[in-house]
């Protein structure tokens, strides 16, 4: 039987990131990927492993992620393969993170289709968003194109960036748009001017593309980055393959896969799809998601300890881990308790918790980090 891009279909789950927004709850030592309770039973890292396993079986399902979290990796998602576990020196952004594990599965598969997940990402509707991936893959191994999902927007959220599309692509079985342009994340007035438009999609940050073609794209639009990715893999499964790791990541640039290769990229497409998905980037993004009570409150018990009262109590994000939270006469607030730390924060300033983490950093209190 003739090989297809099933057999060479290989999922590279980035597993990065602090999540300091979401401080008290997401700390260095367990990031809000890895934080079980809080968005579901299973930690988001399980979940897209779980994902990552619809689309391909468990040995081409790679991670890329630092040393501090193999333990982590290989507990959460036990079908990964320990030989799979790419582990990064230290974080230098997503342009890096995603050319090492594309360079990692090139040297065990040159024909390989990679689709890179996030770790931290919530999806809903996982038929829906396998139905995606897999018109995403065969879009990538028939024509040798770039391709990124996109969500058709139900309503003017500010808090994504968009992707612009300029016409169908007809070469393949299935909705695939060209891509036009990317555009930052928008007010309100010209977010609602995307939707009127009907040309424009939130920017999942999904990708899915070949090893040779994202490859060719490191070398045409971030060639600096192209030359330090030849040499990390010429020297994998060599004694020289850790410090030749750690010479390229200091000398790197700190940059997204986006601004790096994406938004340069004249050979781009889109996947239109419609799973449920965000990023949870912060507490009022996860107030949203959420289901409320009849006071439009999410509550959340995710210790042994911990209960909340309320009286006169609406609007409001309320979490409790190891004793009482009792609130009264108050709306609109977040309100967050850990083992040794509380947070009470506007929930109209949610993105603003990132400022403590740095506070705690510049008071070298690392025991609340």
């Amino acid at each position: 039987m003739a090989k297809t891009y099933k057999d060479h279909l290989y999922a590279l789950i980035v597993c990065g990131g602090s999540g300091t927004r979401l401080w008290p709850r997401s700390r260095q030592k367990t990031p809000k990927q890895f934080l079980e309770k809080f968005y579901g039973e299973k930690s988001l890292f399980a979940q897209a492993v779980q994902r990552a396993k619809l689309l391909t079986s468990s040995d081409k399902i790679f991670v890329i992620t630092l040393e501090d979290y193999v333990d982590e990796v290989l507990q959460q998602g036990k079908i990964i393969l320990p030989k799979n576990v790419i582990t990064e020196p230290f974080g230098k952004n997503t342009a890096m993170a995603i050319g090492v594990g594309a360079a990692y599965i090139k040297k065990v598969d040159p024909e390989a289709v990679i689709m890179n997940f996030w770790a931290d990402a919530v999806v809903k509707q996982n038929d829906v968003f396998k139905k995606g991936l897999e018109l995403a893959a065969k879009t990538a191994s028939e024509t040798g194109f770039l391709v990124v999902i996109g969500l058709k927007p139900t309503f003017p959220h500010t808090g994504f960036g968009y992707i612009k599309v300029r016409g169908e692509f007809s070469k393949v079985g299935g909705k695939v748009y060209r891509v036009d342009s990317f555009k930052e994340k928008p007010d309100l007035k010209t977010a609602e001017k995307f939707i009127k438009k009907g040309n424009y999609f939130w920017n999942t940050g999904i990708f899915v593309w070949s090893a040779k073609s994202i490859f060719e794209a490191f070398s045409k639009h971030a060639p600096k980055i192209y030359d330090l990715l030849r040499e990390i893999s010429n020297k994998i499964g060599t004694s020289q393959e850790r410090s030749t790791f750690l010479k390229a990541y200091e000398k790197v640039e700190n940059i997204s896969i986006d601004l790096a290769i994406a938004e340069k990229a004249d050979n781009l497409l889109l996947v239109p799809a419609s799973f449920g998905w965000s990023d949870i980037g912060d507490w009022k993004v996860n107030y949203d998601l959420k289901p409320k009570d009849k006071n439009n409150n999410v509550i959340e018990i995710f210790g042994e300890n911990g209960w909340h009262l309320g009286v006169e109590t609406k609007d409001c994000l309320i979490e409790a881990e190891n004793r009482l939270v009792a609130t009264v006469g108050v709306s609109d607030l977040i309100i967050v308790e850990t083992k040794d730390s509380l947070l009470v924060c506007a929930k109209d300033k949610a993105q603003e918790v990132k400022k403590i983490v740095n506070a705690l950093k510049e008071k070298e209190q690392k025991d609340y980090l």
